[in-house]
């Protein structure tokens, strides 16, 4: 048996983060997915995908995600049942998260959201430089150089390192 769902989509509003009464967090949100075809008028339509997230996962992607984040999720379509107060029978189809991808910078997503909306993911920058999770390339006056000024264990304090053929050992 194949149970597998995979979703590129945009959340319709921020996550909602709970606890379960023995401390598991769960997340819930909606995800906005376009269809690849048009309407008789022309208009793309999307379908709104109830989802949730468990666990140290929901905690992450709350922190991380708001209205209208791009996002990709790996997961398995489950369906319950429940009696709700006025005595019916409840059917709920969700997307269960397994993983999840940020699709865009967070450059991107504060930009969307305006400067009053969004919150403050760079008071850790040092000397100006955006923190993106993102490697970014430099150009400099040698092509064969290798310009990743993503912070590693080989980072020469967030500085480009050119390294030139001849000091390669193979």
């Amino acid at each position: 048996m194949i149970n597998r769902v995979v979703l590129v989509g945009r959340l319709t509003k921020d996550p909602e983060l709970k606890y379960t009464s023995s401390g598991t967090a769960v997340g819930t949100f909606s995800l906005a997915v376009n269809r690849q075809f048009t309407n008789s008028n022309g208009d793309r339509e999307a379908d709104f995908i109830n989802c949730v997230i468990w666990r140290k996962s929901a905690e992450n992607f709350a922190n991380f995600t708001h209205k209208g984040s791009l996002v990709g999720i790996d997961g398995r379509l489950q369906t319950r049942n429940y009696e709700n107060q006025q005595g019916q029978r409840v059917y709920v189809t969700e997307v269960v998260v397994d993983n999840f991808s940020l699709l865009e910078s967070r450059t991107t997503t504060e930009q969307r959201q305006g400067d009053g909306a969004s919150q403050n993911f760079n008071s850790n920058q040092s000397n100006g430089s955006q923190q993106s999770g993102f490697t970014s390339h430099q150009q400099s006056g040698n092509p064969s150089a290798a310009n990743n000024t993503q912070a590693g264990p080989f980072a020469n304090n967030g500085q480009a390192i050119d390294i030139s053929d001849d000091d390669l050992p193979f």
